[in-house]
């Protein structure tokens, strides 16, 4: 009898306390990126970039630049040397791969030339690059960087992450922005120091573990998109070494009907920063844009004919994806 009791007692303190007041657990106040950070990325199975000739015979026609090819012979392939492998050792070959997220299984012909075994297909299973990271949040130790994916840029294949990591680098010059040809940072990697997993590659950006120590610096207040407004603001960035910056922006029109991820347009006022890479560059994805001691969002798109202007995302959408 008590045990009927006690069972109705718990399911009404259920009903009363398990509704949810806010489904997202990210904090309201989060800490600024702005450091330039190297991104290296390890897909699920080893994406077809190209192919070649061999004898002045092309081979393997069925498959195309983007497929992504998951099996050999029924076994997983995770990278190039688990595919060396397989081809070295084995005369029939059956691969499994994906297009258009359908897997196929075909005979894929080798051409064994000079005692090394060649399939005409160029092809890759890891991508290494920089961006800028753009917010920690202490609470939760997610971060978030670049505001866009990561793509093979000769396929724009976006890959799916096996495994990844964010590290340090370097910034040690500026290739300077022109109108219709943007510029990029050059940086010096070093893979040892990291910084964090990466566990997501999306149209919103990259996400994963901060696994270094947390810095302590100032925590932003996240905006709400209603709370930005058209004006002046400001990005963190790195253009010299590893010195993080504020640099002044001025807020041109701000798109919250977006379903993709340009949702603030903005120009670069800064003169020293106009002066030292003629705009937005490569590399600079990611870095946090502040408006009143609020973060509001985070650099991600350079418009190409026009660099002193790009596009933001805003920084909910990220805190959003990040805990997706």
């Amino acid at each position: 009898m008590f045990f009927k009791r006690f069972k109705k007692v718990f399911i009404t303190f259920l009903t009363l306390f398990i509704i949810p007041i806010n489904t997202l657990a990210y904090s309201n106040y989060i800490i600024a990126g702005g450091e330039n950070i190297g991104i290296s990325i390890n897909s699920k199975g080893v994406l077809i970039i190209g192919k070649y000739s061999i004898n002045g015979k092309n081979i393997n026609n069925n498959l195309k630049n983007g497929d992504i090819i998951t099996k050999i012979n029924n076994k997983n392939i995770n990278n190039i040397e688990d595919m060396t492998e397989i081809l070295n050792n084995n005369d029939n070959i059956n691969i499994t791969y994906i297009r258009d997220n359908k897997e196929y299984t075909i005979k894929l012909e080798l051409i064994n030339e000079n005692g090394i075994i060649k399939t005409g297909l160029y092809v890759k299973d890891n991508i290494t690059g920089i961006g800028t990271l753009s917010f920690i949040d202490p609470n939760t130790k997610l971060y978030g960087a670049l505001g866009h994916e990561v793509a093979e840029k000769n396929t724009g294949i976006i890959l799916e992450v096996k495994d990844g990591k964010i590290f340090e680098s370097t910034v040690t010059s500026i290739d300077r922005s022109s109108s219709g040809n943007p510029g990029s940072k050059e940086a010096i990697l070093d893979s040892n120091k990291i910084n964090g997993t990466i566990e997501k590659n999306t149209t919103n950006g990259i996400f994963g573990k901060y696994t270094d120590t947390i810095p302590n610096k100032h925590k932003y207040k996240v905006a709400n998109p209603d709370n930005i407004k058209l004006g002046k603001a400001k990005i963190l960035t790195v253009i010299n070494n590893k010195n993080i910056k504020e640099y002044d922006i001025n807020i041109i029109r701000i798109n919250k009907k977006d379903n993709n991820n340009k949702n603030i347009l903005f120009e670069i006022t800064d003169k020293e920063l106009l002066n030292k890479t003629g705009g937005i560059v490569q590399g600079m994805s990611g870095s946090p844009i502040i408006q009143d001691n609020f973060i509001i969002g985070a650099v991600n798109h350079v418009i190409v004919d026009s660099p002193t202007n790009g596009y933001g995302i805003f920084i909910t959408k990220m805190l959003e994806e990040a805990e997706k």
